[in-house]
């Protein structure tokens, strides 16, 4: 079992559900769009045994959506699906969330690969993956015809090498000393004794 310790990203932090979150779960179906990514926050929730997480942000400590991991460790893949409440949507919340899944799952549990699927009418989500690193794998013919429109997933997937390759940024070790502990120069209101 796979338990998010520490898994803190720029904006937001990746927790368990807990039974107090997952009445707001609900309330984002209620309130915005009924497939958000292609299914239901709490159906999705309800419908596997595989864990969850819920997005938090780090300001506010506002729960903002949530993911769904299935991992399937003989064959070191995994992979997701995030949902973010509509008044949450378009501000970088998902993309945060997605990079700090990406890097504990590869780096911290030695996953190989991430698999994911799309729909392909969620234009922001296809976006927002290819920002990351992800290449698009295939348009399987599994289509549906709904009201007019023709429906379809987009299979895109990332490497851990492909990951750290982008993402090289977030390996690095920051230092204790700070950003300018080599300028020899002083700040510019540091008094300099003045000969008498």
């Amino acid at each position: 079992m796979i338990t998010p310790v520490g898994w803190v990203g720029q904006k937001v932090l990746l927790r368990a559900v807990t039974p107090a979150d997952r009445h707001i779960l609900v309330g984002f179906d209620r309130n915005g769009d009924a497939s958000v990514g292609g299914y239901r926050h709490w159906a999705a929730h309800r419908a596997t045994d595989d864990f969850h997480l819920v997005i938090e942000t780090l300001r506010g400590r506002l729960l903002v959506g949530s993911l769904w991991v299935q991992v399937d460790p003989a064959s070191g893949r995994f992979s997701y699906g995030i949902g973010i409440g509509a008044q949450y949507r378009r501000c970088g919340y998902a993309g945060d969330a997605v990079t700090v899944l990406l890097a504990s799952m590869f780096w911290q549990h030695h996953y190989r690969k991430c698999e994911v699927s799309v729909h392909g009418g969620n234009f922001a989500s296809l976006s927002m993956h290819g920002e990351l690193g992800f290449r698009e794998e295939g348009r399987p013919r599994d289509t549906e015809l709904r009201h007019g429109e023709i429906r379809y997933p987009v299979l895109m997937g990332i490497t851990a090498d492909r990951f750290a390759a982008r993402h090289s940024a977030l390996t690095a070790v920051p230092s204790w000393r700070g950003r300018h502990w080599r300028t020899p120069r002083r700040g510019r209101h540091w008094r300099v004794a003045q000969p008498r």
